[in-house]
């Protein structure tokens, strides 16, 4: 999973990108990695793997990962050329979604480029700017499409979705409000890598003291609430200050830290959980002596496109599944004891896989 980073300047977005990189990656797990200045690797919290790992004895414990990319401050006209932001923007395209801070509190010491803090005309703002740079992509692709349009049906067609997707856009609207029916419409839509038509998370940067509701006492929160109900996003609320203790601490004194704050996730888990339930995403495990590792697959997935994000033999040579849920393996203790019990099924190549699933593929080729 990639998700892009955006925001004004100001907002709290670096400090956030920075806390939570640091914070996702124990270096005993999955170390984090600076692939660039702006790009950040973390591992997905999953308590899970832990134990099946000392059940096991496993070599390794490898969890799923969530790559970051964090962008420059977009302003006002940063599609004309203000600003840093609009050189980055090719960055966050292949991105599956985009975290959108937002700025919920109030700072004299903290300048606003605005002037003050309004977080719906901030995400009005940074949307306008996100419709600029696809109408860019989309006159560059009309231009060249339309040549070779002529005597090709299939290009006309492309040409027609072109043109729908930009009217769409000098309306206002993101891509994400063009609707299909068509699988091979919608795979097109998707190769285009339009900013607009990706999901978003806004993640609400409030001060400490509105951390412990959750925003529910901060209008600026209940504002970006209301916006995101209304476009079918997600919100989170964060603290970007306090994410950044928190990734100075071990475990134990993560643990202690948000206790006495009153909060029961950190920021990233909330992120994380925000991230795919909106993606519809889920984790199946595997587990032995050599490793024990989370998958992430999307929901309603079968079992051997699952096999195949494994290995590529795996689908091609899938015989079954041997399944048993990590609840019902943990209670019993062993897989031996699981399998004496009945509780590790069988399943064949019509079988959805499950979140919490812990599954050993057969397969043969």
């Amino acid at each position: 999973m990639k998700l892009g980073i955006v925001g004004l300047p100001n907002v709290g977005k670096s400090t956030l990108f920075n806390s939570l990189t640091k914070a996702g990656a124990p270096a005993a797990n999955y170390p984090f990695c600076t692939i660039d200045p702006n790009v950040g690797i973390v591992a997905v919290p999953d308590k899970r793997l832990e134990v099946l790992g000392k059940m096991h004895h496993s070599k390794k414990v490898t969890p799923a990962v969530i790559e970051f990319v964090d962008i420059a401050g977009l302003v006002k006209g940063a599609s004309k050329g203000e600003g840093l932001g609009n050189q980055f923007l090719a960055n966050i395209r292949e991105c599956d979604a985009i975290v959108h801070v937002v700025r919920c509190f109030e700072d004299s010491n903290v300048v606003h480029v605005d002037g003050s803090v309004d977080p719906v005309r901030d995400i009005e703002t940074i949307n306008l700017e996100l419709i600029f740079a696809d109408l860019e992509v989309l006159d560059r692709r009309i231009a060249k499409t339309a040549k070779s349009a002529l005597n090709d049906k299939g290009l006309k067609k492309e040409l027609e979705i072109l043109k729908a997707l930009k009217a769409l856009l000098e309306d206002g609207k993101p891509a994400s409000d063009y609707k299909t029916d068509d699988p091979d419409i919608e795979e097109f839509v998707r190769s285009l890598f339009l900013l607009t038509s990706k999901p978003v998370i806004y993640a609400a940067n409030v001060a400490e003291t509105d951390l412990a509701d959750d925003g529910a006492s901060n209008p600026h929160v209940a504002s970006v609430r209301k916006y995101a109900e209304e476009t079918g996003s997600k919100v989170y609320v964060v603290c970007a200050q306090i994410e950044e203790e928190i990734s100075e601490l071990d475990d134990s004194e993560k643990a202690d830290y948000l206790d006495a704050l009153g909060i029961k996730e950190s920021g990233l888990d909330k992120l994380i959980s925000a991230s795919y339930d909106l993606l519809g995403l889920l984790s199946f495990l595997t587990t032995g002596e050599d490793e024990t590792r989370a998958w992430t697959i999307k929901k309603g997935t079968r079992a051997p496109q699952a096999a195949g994000k494994i290995h590529t033999d795996f689908e091609r040579g899938f015989i079954r599944a041997e399944v048993i849920s990590y609840d019902d393996l943990v209670a019993c203790g062993s897989s031996a004891a699981a399998k004496e019990k009945g509780l590790m099924r069988l399943e064949g190549k019509d079988y959805v896989v499950q979140d919490g699933d812990v599954i050993l593929f057969r397969f043969n080729v």
